[in-house]
């Protein structure tokens, strides 16, 4: 077996950021779909941008979100996403690498600019996306570097890539690897109108290739077409090995092995801005898989980070996550 060199390489679309304010009525007047992720294109992503309020560019993308947590916990790891050779391709690349993780993919020197995802944060700190992929849809499996695979304990991938056929590829091409070299492959849904969308084809990877699921309570309700909780965790008790349900206040519900345990979410003074926080429940999950943790041990890591970034705006935490984790006696 190759020598493990990294904790986790994710798989996703690298975009970057714009953050704003916004209430309800302005959501409704611009046909926002509310705590959502809706994939728009250049014209819309340019209308939307003009009557956004005063914003905050930084970036994102899930699954980078989750291996920049990751990295803030003191864990290798490696990312593949596709930007563009332009100003927030080179700021996202930069960024990146910043936080010690490993990013080799090449930027794009043609093709749609760098990815950006527009969030509208409104007063209950709900988030609603508003995505264009630009260059994120242009991942191929040419992108992916089989060692990285090999030698990464997990192989961790969002929902999202779903959308676009050659980033499914690459996707696919990496699950195998991984599966190949006795790796763990893990996945999260993304969001419950991404599952909608592909629900069958989803259910087929989680039973059959997937080792680790992420869901929230509206992905894997989605997911299973049930409107009960409970009925959806029977099910995903019956495929899969370990998964991660994530219930907002209520928590999150780890099965593994046919076990169900039940850990709290970590209480804060004030919820500023959910976006991130499943990105970042899974970074501390991993990380503590990837180190020995137990599943519940992990899912308790992963409830704290959570709860540090959804206490101020943006998808990535402010703080160092290892000191936090070591003044929480972790």
């Amino acid at each position: 077996m190759t020598e493990l060199k990294y904790d986790v390489a994710g798989i996703g679309n690298a975009l970057v950021d714009v953050i704003a304010d916004a209430n309800d009525h302005f959501l409704d007047m611009n046909n926002i779909q509310k705590g959502s992720m809706t994939l728009i294109d250049t014209g819309r992503a340019d209308e939307l941008y003009g009557r956004m309020g005063q914003a905050i560019e930084m970036s994102g993308g899930s699954c980078a979100n989750t291996i920049a947590g990751l990295a803030s916990l003191g864990g290798k790891g490696a990312f593949f996403g596709k930007v563009k050779n332009d100003q927030l391709g080179r700021i996202f690349a930069h960024d990146i690498k910043s936080l010690g993780v490993h990013f080799s993919t090449p930027l794009a020197e043609d093709g749609p600019p760098t990815g950006r995802c527009l969030i509208l944060v409104t007063p209950d700190a709900q988030r609603s996306m508003n995505t264009f992929l630009g260059a994120a849809q242009n991942l191929t499996p040419d992108d992916i570097d089989d060692e990285v695979i090999k030698s990464s304990y997990a192989t961790y991938m969002e929902g999202y890539l779903w959308d676009q056929p050659d980033a499914k590829q690459a996707f696919l091409k990496a699950a195998k690897i991984a599966r190949d070299a006795g790796r763990i492959v893990s996945l999260t849904l993304s969001d419950s109108f991404c599952v909608a969308r592909y629900r069958d084809e989803f259910r087929k990877l989680v039973k059959d290739e997937v080792d680790l699921l992420f869901a929230n309570e509206a992905e894997i309700l989605s997911l299973y077409e049930v409107d009960i909780f409970d009925e959806a965790l029977t099910r995903v008790k019956e495929e899969c090995k370990f998964a991660a349900l994530t219930r907002s206040e209520a928590g999150a519900v780890i099965v593994a092995d046919g076990e169900v345990h039940v850990v709290d979410a970590d209480r804060v003074a004030k919820v500023v801005d959910t976006t991130g926080a499943g990105d970042l429940f899974a970074s501390g999950f991993l990380y503590g898989l990837s180190h020995g943790y137990s599943p519940v041990h992990s899912a308790r890591l992963g409830a704290m980070a959570a709860a540090e970034v959804i206490s101020h705006y943006g998808p990535r935490p402010q703080v160092s996550l290892a000191e936090l984790a070591k003044k929480k006696g972790f």
